[in-house]
């Protein structure tokens, strides 16, 4: 008997407020907010914000059926929450929690200022392995969680919510994966013990799709510190070489994932794969063609974007575009390019998920050519092939070819 829905979405979910700010040709914040100031504003809008909203709309818009599965309170950002989520998929696996106070995001984005966000975690900070119904988990064939390192439960106690969750996913039936968040590196969050954590989950996540800078913080916090110090604390993928991402990727997969993405902005999405015998043993969403996933090391880089409206979501977004192609049986070199599309779709739209297509749109879109963002990858053994638009790895069946 089939699944009834592709995909549940899982984890953290907000709702966001975006105020419009009016362009006064400001580029630093204290030009615009001042104390005692009356800053007219235009209207302001309201979206879904988190993994379980991003990821899961996104996947529903290029065709999937899609369950969500997260907390809320009963309170008015609570109903606006559930009216939004009920649109695009089920509501089966939401609690409403009595008393509760939803979770809420005010995304303060004046045009040429960084962008700055007011996040009270509310009831996602209760969520926990028993909000999660096994029945419904045995409906989906893919079991997708976002964002546990800003969700309290999941990460005190050294994980042990986090560590059932997964388990009774696997035990459900369904494919597993997992995406992090970024959190402040001195809170609460940033200092749990992430690697003692992961090996305890990893071999009961299936996907791990961390951006290169989260599998940093969460792998060596130390180093991820002395980096950001030492480099002016910019973006670290423009200062980790490929050789510190199959490092990385490499740590990952021995703790027991199978598959390790390195999301890495607009250097585009990396990817190393397992053995065929781990991958075989991924459950529902398996790949379907095993020999063409199984061990593997490619890096697409991402598409070029003249006007970039907010990259709100962008990376839940590219994990819904993997994650779709996987589900759908395609190729894994497909799955990078259609990754890299769906976030190039993202960053042209404001909030997260209005600006995606659907998969067909989105094939159409591919099929028309799209110029991407160069970089040269000057590791010895790394081979672009220009066909594929893609760069293989030194021991990728692509560059012993």
């Amino acid at each position: 008997m089939g699944s009834t829905y592709d995909v549940m979405a899982a984890g953290h979910v907000c709702l966001d407020i975006f105020p419009q700010f009016p362009d006064t040709g400001a580029t630093a914040i204290q030009e615009l907010m001042q104390p005692g100031k009356l800053i007219q504003m235009g209207p302001a809008a309201l979206g879904t914000g988190g993994a379980v909203s991003n990821t899961g709309i996104a996947m529903k818009r290029l065709g999937n059926s899609v369950c969500f599965s997260a907390r809320v309170g009963d309170d008015a950002f609570g109903g606006i929450t559930m009216a939004m989520l009920e649109k695009n998929g089920s509501s089966a696996g939401i609690h409403v929690v009595p008393g509760g106070a939803s979770s809420y995001t005010v995304v303060v984005a004046p045009p040429r200022i960084d962008r700055i966000f007011l996040h009270n975690p509310g009831t996602n900070d209760e969520y926990g392995a028993d909000d999660l119904d096994p029945a419904l988990v045995s409906q989906c064939r893919l079991f997708h969680f976002g964002y546990p390192v800003l969700m309290r439960r999941m990460y005190q106690n050294e994980g042990r919510e986090l560590l059932q969750l997964f388990k009774t996913a696997k035990e459900a039936g369904a494919t597993t994966s997992c995406d992090l968040a970024m959190p402040d590196p001195v809170s609460e969050a940033g200092m749990a013990p992430w690697s003692k954590i992961l090996t305890e989950v990893l071999p009961y996540v299936d996907i791990f799709l961390p951006s290169i800078e989260e599998a940093l913080l969460v792998l060596d916090r130390e180093e991820f510190l002395r980096m950001k110090r030492e480099h002016g604390g910019v973006e670290l993928f423009d200062v980790l070489r490929p050789e510190d991402y199959s490092h990385m990727a490499d740590r990952l997969l021995a703790m027991g994932t199978k598959m390790v993405s390195l999301k890495s902005g607009y250097r585009g999405f990396y990817l190393k794969t397992g053995s065929r015998d781990a991958l075989s043993k991924m459950g529902q969403a398996a790949p379907a063609d095993i020999d063409n996933w199984a061990d593997r090391e490619l890096w697409c880089p991402s598409y070029t974007v003249s006007n970039i409206a907010s990259a709100t979501g962008a990376g839940d977004c590219s994990i819904a575009g993997f994650l779709t192609t996987l589900l759908r049986g395609g190729a894994i070199e497909d799955s990078l390019r259609i990754a890299n599309c769906l976030g190039w779709q993202n960053v042209q739209t404001f909030d997260a998920t209005s600006g995606i297509r659907t998969w067909e749109e989105t094939q159409t879109l591919l099929a028309g050519g799209m110029p991407m963002n160069e970089f040269t990858l000057d590791t010895p053994g790394w081979t672009w092939t220009p066909s594929l638009g893609l760069w293989s790895g030194p021991n990728d069946p692509l560059s012993q070819m």
